[in-house]
């Protein structure tokens, strides 16, 4: 079951496309323009979509033929492509389902980041804010040296949604030239092997102890 959606406004218009041909032929067919403004929590969306439902003796069937849609904040980049391409589909399920997920994604990035930053004021800092795709580790004993998580919400061709989280290691130049094992070089795989064993929250409270 997708949750979560509010619609706001609705419209419908039909056209009678039947030909006389048709109606000799016990054929009818009607064009349905549909117009849909909702949200899915913080995005708003409106969905413009024409169906062609054509109707005999024997069955009776629907194809979408044409679908537009509209959404804000438009700086989600994960979802423009997602867009373009259910929009290319005309596949309405695809859109709900992906944009569902997504949601849910963001809101739990947004938990996640938040406790955190709570947890650990002066620890963690959030550059974007609480919607913010990304969370920086410093410690008070080494200030300069910064770890940057990067999560991403990521909608494949399917409309499937995995969450994508990366480790970028800030590190002075100095210290760089010291690390003659590629410590740096390997964290960010050490920091994958550990999203599969602690998961994601496990993981990040483990990387700031480490800072503190």
């Amino acid at each position: 079951m997708l949750t979560g959606f509010t619609i706001t406004d609705y419209s419908k218009k039909t056209e009678d496309l039947t030909t006389a041909e048709m109606t000799d032929e016990g054929v009818k067919k009607v064009l349905q323009r549909h117009r849909i403004s909702g949200n899915c929590h913080i995005i708003t969306f409106q969905l413009e979509f024409q169906i062609v439902e054509t109707q005999s003796k024997e069955n009776i069937s629907s194809v979408i033929t044409d679908l537009g849609i509209v959404m804000e904040p438009t700086e989600y980049s994960e979802l423009s492509e997602f867009v373009s391409r259910a929009e290319e589909r005309r596949d309405l399920f695809m859109f709900f389902r992906g944009l569902h997920f997504f949601v849910k994604w963001c809101e739990y990035r947004k938990r996640t980041f938040t406790h955190f930053k709570d947890k650990y004021p002066d620890v963690v800092h959030l550059p974007e804010g609480p919607y913010s795709h990304c969370m920086g580790i410093r410690g008070a004993s080494c200030p300069e040296f910064e770890l940057v998580i990067v999560w991403r919400i990521h909608v494949d061709m399917e409309g499937k949604v995995l969450p994508q989280l990366d480790l970028l290691p800030g590190v002075p130049r100095q210290a760089l030239q010291l690390d003659r094992h590629g410590v740096v070089d390997t964290a960010p795989q050490g920091f994958r092997s550990l999203l599969g064993v602690l998961g994601i929250e496990g993981t990040l409270e483990s990387l700031i102890g480490s800072m503190q």
